[in-house]
């Protein structure tokens, strides 16, 4: 009876599929991972709609905006979808963390001594990563050249968006109340190999609140320099589906194959 059910689920997912090849179709997420009976499809409620996006480029008021001495170069690539509260969220985010390239005062005029001011540089790309139901995951990169610098900066931020209520989730939507120990205990287990390599005890370990639905995995992503060195760039490290059971909310787990046991 269990393997009889468990073809009627993946028969009825082609079938949808089938039905929505004439839309734009995201990427999806797929895994072969097991996964608890509590994430299988039957027991949640779906969305019925599916996101189109595309990057493209910002126009800003200031593109170099100066102030004192010192000059940033800025350039944006905002995301531009189908659902208008997610392109006001961007916009909004992109106002608060670049408000200098949006303040006309800030402007460059013509400056008979350029050369002596120095120019840094940052850039924004915001892109769409797939969608999975309710689930909709997009990425917001940053990358920073501070002028004399070594090296620039990067930051790869992951926003997730619950289409239903119309709102980005954060890691306490995402966790059963009471159970961050033991996801922390959970990721430790999943990535003790690496962590123990890098001296991270199980002590030190803590959560990141930038995470996005991985393949195999919810991936939790840590800065440059957090957990490893900037050379090795910034840490992503897997907690599996299979290791979620009673520690991830139902609601906030994506759609995925249900297997049994041999």
């Amino acid at each position: 009876m269990l393997q009889r059910r468990s073809y009627a689920i993946y028969l009825s997912a082609v079938l949808s599929t089938a039905l929505l090849l004439q839309a734009c179709q995201p990427k999806q997420k797929t895994d072969n991972a097991p996964a608890s009976e509590s994430t299988t499809p039957e027991t949640k409620q779906h969305f019925n709609g599916l996101i189109s996006a595309k990057t493209v480029p910002m126009t800003l008021p200031s593109p170099q905006a100066c102030d004192g001495t010192e000059c940033t170069d800025y350039e944006v690539q905002r995301i531009e979808t189908n659902q208008k509260w997610i392109n006001d969220y961007f916009i909004s985010r992109i106002k608060k963390d670049i408000p200098l390239a949006f303040d006309p005062a800030a402007k460059t005029t013509v400056k008979e001594n350029l050369e002596d001011v120095d120019v840094s540089k940052t850039s924004m790309v915001i892109r769409y990563i797939g969608q999975n139901d309710k689930l909709a995951t997009f990425v917001l990169s940053n990358s920073m050249y501070t002028a004399g610098a070594a090296h620039g900066m990067y930051h790869n931020e992951y926003v997730n968006f619950d289409l239903k209520q119309k709102k980005r989730i954060a890691l306490q939507d995402l966790l059963v109340d009471g159970a961050e120990n033991q996801v922390v205990k959970a990721l430790y287990d999943a990535n003790s190999m690496w962590l123990s390599d890098h001296s991270i005890i199980p002590e030190k370990l803590k959560l990141s609140d930038n995470f996005y639905y991985g393949a195999q995995g919810i991936v939790f992503v840590y800065p440059l320099y957090e957990l490893a060195s900037y050379a090795e760039g910034m840490t992503e490290l897997v907690l599996p589906y299979h290791m979620v059971n009673n520690l991830i909310k139902p609601e906030y787990l994506p759609n995925l194959p249900s297997y049994r046991s041999t």
